[in-house]
């Protein structure tokens, strides 16, 4: 049940990274920096979920 709960928290923090994400991108004078640190979040956030469920 936990492994369940983890995969839960994963899939919602990586939906606020995409929202962040999103954000970043529509800003007049967008960070590639810091979007290219969301990416990164958001990779190793996916690579974590495939994982747990493998």
């Amino acid at each position: 049940m936990a492994q369940a709960q983890r995969i839960e928290s994963l899939k919602q923090r990586h939906e606020t990274l995409e929202r962040n994400l999103d954000q970043e991108r529509t800003r007049p004078m967008p960070d590639s920096a810091a979007i290219a640190e969301i990416k990164r979040q958001k990779l190793a956030i996916k690579d974590e979920m495939e994982n747990l469920s493998a």
